[in-house]
């Protein structure tokens, strides 16, 4: 079984029901045993009244006696003379001893005691044992039931403790798949339970190893995609000024494979350094100053437009922030303006416009994106609210 509830549970369960079955079974025929000494003793202090004082006569005909208060009385020796209507007991030798004892008679045992008087005459006074086993067991059966009873009781409540001990495991374990994945906040200690805490402290630590393991991941990769960012784009620069060279076809067609590669890498690279400081979550409630990361893409992109004889700028360039990551932002705008160069041609002009649209009844910013030469141009135009995710 690999649910500890459920070990807990058959194990506790099986101790309460073997323990009460012993138990029962010890109370039962401990209560037998005393009923049946009770009667014993009845059955005596009633031979000693008969002894004492005669038989008593019989119950009249209309009178009902239950079976279990019925004796029955005889005479032993030469003076043997049965109580008129009893003859349960006919024929009982004269040498039966003093005393309790049990004898066959008429198919049935009987439970004797045998009292001789002080005249020498003697008397004895029996029950059917049946009857007298049939009263003890009902005796000891109202005994045993309550406890019999309680078995079932005692388990549900075993249940219940069980249940609520290991509450706080079914909570601490909602709480963790309820956090996000980048969350590394210690777990709390107050309130549960002594054993549980070195459990909890060894998960603190271990989210606390994870934690610094992930911290040095993300800046490795910032660092690496930082630092050959610049080369690339050195490449990128030094392999679009070969385009403008003649070279033969089969050289032009590998630098066309060479400035793909390039591009490529360039990309990857924005989107390890976008992976590395992107955190999900907490980018919607971040603040970006859009401006200060528009005028860092321009300054990256200057010297691709300059080496494509393009005019890259700002025609207008206000104070602007939105909510979200500001690699985000940033990866999004490179894009649209890396766009925005590969289809301008020489000579042509990249305009952009970064502003709060005043007629627009939210003043939400505003981006606008022209490109192109001479008439032949064209505009990239949307309204920002907020960069929630990442942008490839």
């Amino acid at each position: 079984m690999a649910s500890l509830r459920d070990r807990l549970l058959i194990g506790i369960g099986a101790f309460v029901l073997a323990t009460g079955l012993a138990a029962g079974g010890v109370a039962f025929k401990s209560s037998f045993d005393e009923a049946i000494e009770l009667q014993d003793s009845m059955l005596v202090q009633i031979g000693a009244l008969v002894a004492a004082y005669g038989v008593r006569p019989p119950a009249p005909a209309g009178e009902a006696v239950d079976a279990e208060a019925r004796i029955a009385i005889e005479e032993l020796g030469d003076a043997a003379k049965n109580t008129e209507g009893t003859q349960a007991l006919p024929g009982l030798p004269a040498s039966l001893p003093d005393g309790l004892q049990t004898i066959a008679r008429g198919g049935e045992d009987w439970r004797l005691v045998v009292r001789t008087r002080a005249d020498g005459s003697r008397v004895a006074v029996g029950q059917p044992t049946a009857i007298r086993d049939e009263s003890a067991t009902n005796s000891a059966l109202h005994i045993v039931l309550p406890l019999a009873a309680l078995i079932p009781c005692l388990t549900l409540l075993v249940a219940i403790v069980i249940n609520r001990t290991l509450r706080p495991v079914l909570r601490l374990a909602d709480r963790l798949d309820a956090e996000r994945s980048d969350n590394f906040e210690k777990l709390p200690l107050d309130g549960m339970p002594a054993e549980l805490r070195p459990f909890i402290a060894s998960i603190n630590r271990l989210l606390a190893r994870v934690s610094t393991m992930v911290d040095q991941n993300k800046r490795f990769i910032a660092d690496a995609a930082h630092e050959l960012r610049t080369p690339i784009t050195a490449l990128g620069i030094q392999a679009e000024n070969l385009d403008r060279v003649d070279l033969p076809p089969e050289g032009r067609t590998r630098l066309d494979v060479l400035i793909l590669g390039i591009r490529r890498i360039a990309h990857l690279l924005e989107q390890l350094l976008a992976h590395a400081r992107y955190d999900t979550g907490s980018a919607a409630d971040a603040v970006t100053a859009f401006d200060h990361v528009a005028r860092e893409c321009v300054a990256d992109l200057l010297p691709i437009a300059a080496a494509r004889s393009v005019d890259l700028g700002f025609a207008r360039l206000e104070a602007v922030s939105v909510r979200g990551d500001a690699t985000a932002v940033a990866v999004m705008l490179r894009n649209l303006l890396d766009n925005a160069l590969r289809h301008t041609p020489a000579g042509g002009r990249v305009d952009l416009y970064l502003y709060r649209d005043d007629d627009n009844a939210s003043h939400k910013p505003t981006l606008q994106v022209t490109w192109g030469a001479g008439p032949c141009r064209h505009t990239a135009h949307c309204t920002l609210s907020s960069f929630c995710g990442t942008f490839w």
